[in-house]
């Protein structure tokens, strides 16, 4: 992570690895001081979420950057903005890979 002048910026490829579940990786890009934090999560074709994920403290906002991401309900493409409020669960999973921007603005 670099800070210059207030600005934080941190590179992808720069970013630790944390392997969450089998095929499923979270690199965490920023953390503010308020609890808030921003990860992308890389996730493998064929890969499915272990259990129930469920929002908590706060809502969950993601981005689809590339592949196509499901909640264990619908299909959602890259270029998808997705909210979920707190409180709300779902399980990530992917037939295609994908790739998500995901942020926590409560933590």
């Amino acid at each position: 992570m670099n800070i210059t002048d207030g600005y934080v910026w941190a590179a992808v490829e720069d970013a630790p690895v944390k392997e969450l579940f089998p095929g499923i990786r979270l690199r965490p890009l920023w953390a503010g001081d308020n609890g808030a934090k921003a990860y992308v999560v890389e996730l493998d074709p064929g890969s499915t979420w272990e259990g129930l994920d469920v929002h908590e403290p706060g809502p969950e906002e993601v981005f689809v950057v590339s592949g196509t991401f499901n909640d264990g309900h619908r299909d959602y493409p890259a270029g998808t903005f997705i909210h979920a409020p707190a409180g709300s669960s779902h399980i990530p999973q992917t037939t295609t890979g994908c790739t998500l921007f995901v942020f926590y603005p409560e933590g």
